[in-house]
């Protein structure tokens, strides 16, 4: 699927997809720079879109490694099953709120994550916070790209320490917020 395409299936659902480009090359090495994908064996991205993250999260996983990438837009779905074919990755195409069904009991040892929540209704967004904060093993990180700081309090209600990275190089500047 070329990326004309792409950008226009990100406009067209803005609602769900809560950005006007995608993540640069730039913020998504800083997000992983906080992730140790060493020994990780279930890592877990939401919000997969064009793939610039799921790329970056493949390049760095161990082999025996398992990606479970969710994404609720069935054309990015579609691209991402065509792009990453690999089969320690799965593409996922349902909400993270069913994200331990998935898991098969297993914990994650990283949640990725480039979800809108500003953008997901109350009750949707605190599922997910929910089901993130439980599906997370002892030793596990939840890392989110945010537009508002403000998504930090939020997430206090479900993870003890959260720290926060900020970059200017992506349009528009991001946060990271790395959540234990």
């Amino acid at each position: 699927m070329n990326k004309s395409f792409l950008i226009k299936e990100l406009f067209a659902n803005i609602k769900t997809t809560g950005a006007v480009t995608f993540s640069s090359k730039s913020l998504v090495n800083k997000m992983l720079s906080f992730a140790n994908f060493k020994g990780a064996k279930t890592i877990i991205e939401l919000g997969g879109g064009d793939g610039s993250i799921t790329r970056g999260i493949i390049s760095r996983m161990d082999k025996d490694a398992t990606l479970l990438v969710f994404e609720i837009s069935e054309p990015f779905c579609r691209n991402l099953k065509r792009e990453f074919p690999q089969k320690n990755v799965q593409i996922i195409n349902d909400s993270a709120e069913n994200m331990d069904k998935y898991l098969e009991g297993k914990d994650a040892d990283l949640i990725l994550s480039s979800l809108p929540f500003s953008l997901i209704p109350k009750e949707s967004r605190n599922k997910i916070y929910s089901k993130t904060r439980s599906s997370l093993g002892e030793n596990g990180f939840f890392i989110q790209i945010c537009y508002s700081y403000l998504l930090k309090f939020q997430f206090a209600n479900y993870f003890k320490n959260i720290k926060t990275a900020f970059t200017l190089k992506n349009f528009p500047p991001a946060f990271i917020l790395i959540c234990k």
